[in-house]
């Protein structure tokens, strides 16, 4: 597969990711055993939108209160919900997004408990929080930081007597790299063939819910928009049909991501209406693709992992049609602003 090595994906995502199981555990038995009140989840532009999965996750799974902010925003908003009792979370790969960095030193001056999510220690970030969980690399840092999420939100909920079925939830983590190479390995020919047949496309619809939120969210802005500069929108699917739905005609390019919650039905929904207007739709559907090792009461968690694996093979089909490296930018981190 094109800039794909298998073995440093499993070293680095599976070996290395998960061998910080314990350290998460430990940090979360720490709070709890302390006592907190509720749990903020915060970031900015990618890392925001990689929180939101997690906010699903908690509200549909616990009674612990939860909120997902933006860091700039949670800096000017007067939030009344944060304090001395809250838990904070942060992810930065560089470990230096400002609004990160100064929502993580915002949280700690209430008196809030800190823990940031980074590539590199030593960094701001990884400095200004009170617990750091370092992956020690840059390489394939989002999907690390998604099985570190897992693991935080899941021991969060087991030690709130939610979610008894933790330590097989976390043993089977183990067998998910190795799905998720398999998933890009299905999948690669058809992401090839969507980024050759779209390279001129301008406009993509991206439509999502549920635990695959976050990543529609990030994956039009993040990577369409930052890194490729195609015009793009996140559609969430429960708010299609009050909007959206008018723009669709017979080339509209409509992407819908379908998970394994609660919310398929409202993806299905989208789906069952742009298939009879478009003749532009990709369904990127989790359930496409089997999962060894994963019991089927925890794939709904997963699908985060899985669509973000998916999405990253279009990502490096379009570079190379579009001949636009990912990391072109033309105003980000290149001038003030």
């Amino acid at each position: 597969m094109l800039k794909f090595d298998k073995e440093q994906f499993l070293k680095f995502v599976g070996e290395e990711g998960l061998s910080k199981r314990g350290e998460i555990e430990r940090i979360v038995d720490e709070i709890s055993d302390k006592g907190y009140k509720n749990i903020f989840l915060i970031g900015s532009g990618g890392t925001i939108a990689m929180m939101y999965p997690y906010e699903y996750m908690l509200k549909s799974t616990s009674t612990i209160e939860v909120h997902a902010e933006i860091a700039a925003e949670l800096l000017v908003m007067n939030n009344r919900h944060l304090s001395k009792d809250s838990v904070c979370v942060f992810a930065s790969v560089t470990g230096t997004t400002k609004e990160t960095v100064a929502a993580a030193e915002f949280c700690k001056e209430k008196g809030a408990t800190t823990i940031g999510l980074v590539a590199l220690p030593d960094t701001p970030l990884a400095n200004a929080v009170d617990y750091c969980i370092s992956t020690g690399h840059e390489k394939h840092s989002f999907d690390t930081f998604f099985l570190h999420l897992q693991l935080l939100t899941f021991r969060f909920i087991h030690n709130q007597n939610e979610f008894p079925q933790y330590e097989q939830f976390a043993n089977e983590l183990a067998f998910l790299p190795e799905g998720m190479v398999q998933a890009m390995e299905k999948f690669d020919s058809r992401a090839e063939q969507f980024a050759t047949h779209h390279k001129d496309t301008g406009y993509h619809m991206l439509v999502g819910a549920g635990n695959l939120w976050g990543n529609t969210y990030s994956y039009a802005m993040c990577i369409l928009e930052e890194m490729q500069w195609i015009k793009s929108k996140s559609i969430h699917a429960a708010e299609f049909f009050h909007g959206t739905l008018e723009l669709v005609e017979d080339d509209t390019s409509v992407i819908i991501f379908k998970g394994e919650d609660e919310t398929r039905p409202l993806a299905e929904r989208v789906e069952r209406f742009a298939k009879k207007i478009t003749n532009e739709l990709l369904i990127l559907d989790t359930k496409d693709y089997e999962l060894p090792g994963i019991s089927e009461e925890f794939r709904k968690y997963v699908a985060v992992n899985v669509n973000w694996a998916l999405t990253g093979r279009i990502s490096v089909y379009l570079e190379r049609e579009r001949d636009h490296s990912l990391d072109i930018r033309r105003y980000y981190r290149k001038m003030d602003y």
